[in-house]
């Protein structure tokens, strides 16, 4: 036998396991109590899984709702805080009782210094003469 590892591969060795028990249960009337235990637990098991995937599309259904209802609140808090600033101003210190920022006016721009770009002096190489070979030396014709 194969060791299963996941809850599907489990329980179907298990039930596979019961099946073949129960089909066999005149050659071994000895494993009756056991053989009977297994097959309440496999159906327990079987009840639970069917439990479980109910309430996994539950929670994908509630969690769609949940998402559906933060979209809408986020809108409606949106529209609220423009509400909020028409009704106080957008200037008003009441506005940060609801979490909003008043306006307080733009700071003012600091200038900077103009500074004098340090640009190095370009230095051109000295041409250098043409290497001369020796032997046109040499021999002068």
């Amino acid at each position: 036998m194969a060791t299963e590892t996941t809850y599907s591969g489990v329980l179907g060795m298990l039930g596979r396991l019961s099946a073949a028990l129960g089909a066999n249960a005149a050659d071994l009337a000895h494993l009756d109590g056991a053989r009977l235990r297994l097959a309440k637990i496999v159906g327990d098991v079987e009840g639970i899984a069917q439990q479980q995937a109910a309430l996994t599309a539950s929670k994908q259904d509630a969690s769609k709702k949940l998402r559906d209802l933060l979209v809408e609140g986020q809108r409606l808090a949106s529209g609220m805080t423009k509400f909020l600033q028409e009704h106080y101003g957008t200037k008003s210190e009441k506005l940060a009782e609801f979490g909003l920022q008043p306006f307080r006016g733009r700071k003012a721009r600091t200038v900077k210094a103009p500074t004098t770009p340090t640009t190095p002096t370009p230095t051109t190489p000295t041409p250098t003469p043409p290497a001369v070979h020796p032997a046109a030396d040499a021999n002068p014709k």
